[in-house]
């Protein structure tokens, strides 16, 4: 019995190792193949497209890693097992290359309002400002970026079984959504070739992911 109850405390605790280790070699790997780079190329500045995506998309990235991290904890649904561990290991290593590049910038990990930088793009006009043109505060901008409320969060950690599983991939594919336009926008806006593969990653890759799990959905039955 006690093997038993220890086997999912035993698990959550080598994907929390594997993350770690993940965001670490992103770190090292980032320093390593752009060491001189700036020689040639100039850095991106504070106000950049490039610091704005890098500061925004890790707060992004942190809350997608902390709602994976919960439903592999405790899902009994191998497929979204799976899912949410490549959500986790592969966010919290993009986390750690974009942190990587504000080191290497020589930039500050925190700069102006959140999503400021998206205001002269496209994907911006839609989904970055508010009405009167003003920058948004860090709670509106959350919401643009499809993030949960700490309510959202609380009711996630609670939930078991079917309703646990549905509430994360209703809560992940919204925030998957808010992700996209932040990527359009530094591919619109930005200069950075490493910056722009990454968004042009993220933009596919969960693409992809929401349409798997709205596949999911389905499958569980989940309401809309």
């Amino acid at each position: 019995m006690s093997g038993e109850s220890t086997a999912p405390s035993r698990r959550w605790w080598v994907v929390a190792l594997v993350l770690l280790g993940i965001a670490a070699l992103a770190f090292a790997v980032g320093r390593f193949s752009t060491f001189g780079a700036q020689s040639t190329i100039t850095a991106p500045g504070t106000a950049s497209p490039e610091a704005g995506f890098s500061r925004d998309m890790q707060v992004h990235h942190a809350q997608a890693v902390e709602m994976a991290m919960e439903i592999y904890r405790k899902t009994d649904d191998e497929q979204l097992r799976v899912l949410s561990y490549d959500i986790a290991t592969g966010q919290a290593g993009q986390r750690g290359e974009m942190y990587d590049w504000l080191v290497k910038w020589g930039l500050s990990q925190t700069g102006g309002p959140m999503m400021q930088w998206m205001d002269a793009s496209e994907a911006g006009h839609a989904h970055g400002a508010t009405a009167g043109g003003e920058a948004m505060t860090d709670e509106e901008a959350r919401v643009a970026m499809g993030m949960a409320s700490a309510a959202e969060i609380a009711a996630l950690q609670d939930a078991s079984g079917q309703e646990a599983d549905c509430l994360f991939l209703a809560l992940m594919i919204r925030h998957h959504e808010g992700a996209i336009p932040m990527a359009e926008a530094l591919l619109e806006l930005g200069s950075d070739p490493r910056a722009l593969q990454v968004a042009q990653s993220i933009k596919d890759g969960q693409s992809a992911e929401i349409a798997a799990m709205q596949s999911m959905q389905a499958r569980l039955g989940c309401s809309a």
